[in-house]
């Protein structure tokens, strides 16, 4: 199994680490070029979301990464890249890869300073900790979106068919229940 780990912007090798402690190989995603390297999934890292959204529209590489996903690509958007897939960003008028039914309020716990931590469960087994670092919520979610985690009554982790968002960082923590749930749902595909 490889993941391919998008790193135009934003805290990919945390999530390049968290993999090498799972034993799972990893590429870096830098241009067009590298889509074309076989890939069973594909990591999201938060970062800046409107940076990298310009970023993936200068590089060409939004097209394909869209289609990958409509095709059953496996992918997993912390913070911003739960951004990028959001089919509905609230408090903006960007629409980015847009491939889950979700809507996100941006920056909804507010700038740096808004930063915080939180235990919480998720999938409704086991508890973990979570880093918010200007970080986003789910405001709601469409049909066929399995919500994930809840802290303080917003959904902070949700899951449609191949593509799983968490608003927190789970790489930042060194918990890997998260990690592990996306490489279940790579497994699973990769059986189909």
């Amino acid at each position: 199994m490889t993941i391919g780990i998008l790193s135009v912007q934003g805290a990919f090798i945390e999530h390049e680490k968290m993999l090498d402690r799972l034993g799972v190989e990893s590429i870096q995603i830098r241009n067009k070029a590298d889509l074309s390297k076989p890939i069973h999934g594909m990591i999201l890292p938060g970062g800046e979301s409107t940076v990298m959204g310009k970023l993936l529209h200068d590089l060409d590489m939004m097209e394909t990464i869209r289609q990958y996903i409509r095709n059953g690509l496996p992918v997993f958007g912390t913070r911003a890249g739960t951004i990028l897939l959001a089919k509905n960003i609230v408090n903006s008028p960007a629409v980015h890869l847009g491939t889950m039914d979700i809507a996100v309020l941006r920056n909804a716990y507010g700038r740096q300073l808004g930063s915080f931590h939180a235990v919480s469960s998720f999938d409704g087994e086991t508890q973990i900790p979570m880093t918010f670092i200007r970080a986003p919520y789910i405001e709601n979610v469409g049909e066929g979106v399995k919500i994930l985690s809840t802290v303080n009554g917003n959904i902070v982790a949700a899951q449609q068919d191949r593509q799983l968002v968490t608003s927190f960082h789970p790489e930042l923590t060194g918990e890997m229940a998260v990690h592990q749930h996306f490489l279940n749902i790579v497994e699973r595909s990769m059986k189909v």
